[in-house]
């Protein structure tokens, strides 16, 4: 894996600490009610799959055990199309795939 790789992937672990951090002890009502909470997640979602989307092929090809293009997706979403964005979508791809995603990257 060359440098620039692997500080991409520390910085998307970085991104999956503060998106879990932001929503750790909040229930999916108090998210749902917290304009300023939600949109500070999904910006975090969208750094994410920008970050993703910087990354090498050879890197993607090579683990392909993580769904690198549904996370560049769910940027996508995010980024354009926020209004129509289910919040409960959000809150259990934060509580529930960012940590399994962070597990995966660690691996790498």
């Amino acid at each position: 894996m060359n440098n620039r790789d692997r500080q991409i992937l520390n910085k998307i672990l970085q991104e999956i600490d503060i998106a879990v951090d932001l929503v750790r002890d909040v229930s999916e009502d108090t998210f749902l009610d917290d304009e300023k909470l939600k949109r500070a997640v999904c910006m975090t979602l969208i750094n994410i799959g920008e970050l993703v989307k910087s990354l090498t092929r050879e890197l993607v090809d090579q683990h392909k055990q993580v769904p690198w293009r549904e996370v560049a997706g769910f940027r996508d979403v995010a980024a354009h199309k926020y209004q129509t964005l289910r919040m409960e979508d959000v809150y259990l791809t934060v509580t529930n795939d960012l940590p399994v995603l962070g597990d995966l990257i660690k691996k790498i």
